[in-house]
């Protein structure tokens, strides 16, 4: 058995183009959808990930406003950023970028974006919302793993999904969604006894711990269908996912890869929330 690739490439243009035609329409009718983008950080691997985001921006006709503040920048610093973008009519998204300076707290700054402007569901309170069934976005990662899912005619409905990892980024978004798609879903995490045992009951297992090669063919049962969150830089500059994936792809019916695969569908969704905020606010 050889597990057929479901790539997320072909979601993330279509969900692109949506994006674009709406962005037009809101442009012409005087809102110019806008994304303002927090970073307090050195860290390369996050400046490259900004600049990838405001040049998908750019090309859907979004604007995208990176705010540097610096890697010295204190938690009041921010928090006061953040709080004048929520205040600002002008912005519709904010995305509050990670790492954070030493000793600055991600979900306290978080809790100072406002809700409908939390496009990647960063506020404590986009996740109770969600948790509630109330509207809120989605970390757009978590929502880009059940998007992949639907995407490629997978059933999730009654199906067993084992989520791997608990984090509010992905797992336990995820984690709810799926349960609003009425699958039966365990989280599993690094306590959990015996993880092969768990993951290889079931239909649907999505890797979500950021381990190289977590999850290997013991993991999972024949045919079961395997989403790969995981981007891990290796040594020598490549990214690979918490699946072992020669092994898996042995084994399993269908894997998502790395790159390719989750990645694609959760930039498009950054930018897709962003349109979907300005049209609301413009409701508003």
């Amino acid at each position: 058995m050889t597990a057929a690739v479901l790539s997320g490439r072909e979601l993330a243009a279509a969900i692109r183009a949506e994006t674009t035609a709406e962005a037009a329409r809101l442009s012409a009718a005087g809102t110019a959808p806008t994304l303002a983008v927090v970073v307090a950080t050195a860290d390369e691997s996050s400046a490259w990930y900004v600049r990838s985001i405001a040049r998908a921006a750019e090309q859907v006709g979004i604007a995208c406003d990176v705010v540097d503040l610096g890697q010295e920048a204190t938690g009041p610093e921010i928090r006061r950023t953040l709080d004048a973008l929520s205040a600002d009519d002008r912005v519709h998204g904010i995305i509050l970028q990670t790492p954070l300076p030493p000793g600055v707290d991600a979900q306290e700054m978080a809790l100072a974006i406002r809700f409908d402007k939390d496009v990647d569901g960063a506020n404590p309170l986009s996740l109770g919302r969600l948790a509630a069934g109330l509207p809120a976005f989605a970390p757009a990662t978590a929502e880009a793993v059940v998007r992949i899912l639907e995407h490629h005619g997978v059933e999730l409905a009654g199906r067993h999904v084992a989520v791997v990892g608990r984090s509010t980024v992905v797992g336990k978004p995820a984690a709810h969604l799926l349960l609003d798609r009425n699958a039966t879903v365990t989280v599993c995490h690094s306590r959990t006894r015996d993880l092969a045992a768990v993951t290889s009951a079931a239909d649907v297992v999505v890797a979500a711990a950021g381990r190289i090669g977590l999850i290997t063919a013991d993991h999972v049962a024949p045919g079961a269908v395997v989403v790969d969150v995981g981007t891990n830089p290796t040594e020598d500059g490549e990214l690979v996912g918490d699946v072992d994936a020669a092994s898996v792809a042995e084994k399993a019916g269908a894997l998502t890869p790395v790159p390719g695969g989750v990645g694609p569908v959760t930039t498009a969704l950054l930018l897709a929330h962003t349109v979907q905020a300005a049209s609301a606010l413009r409701r508003a």
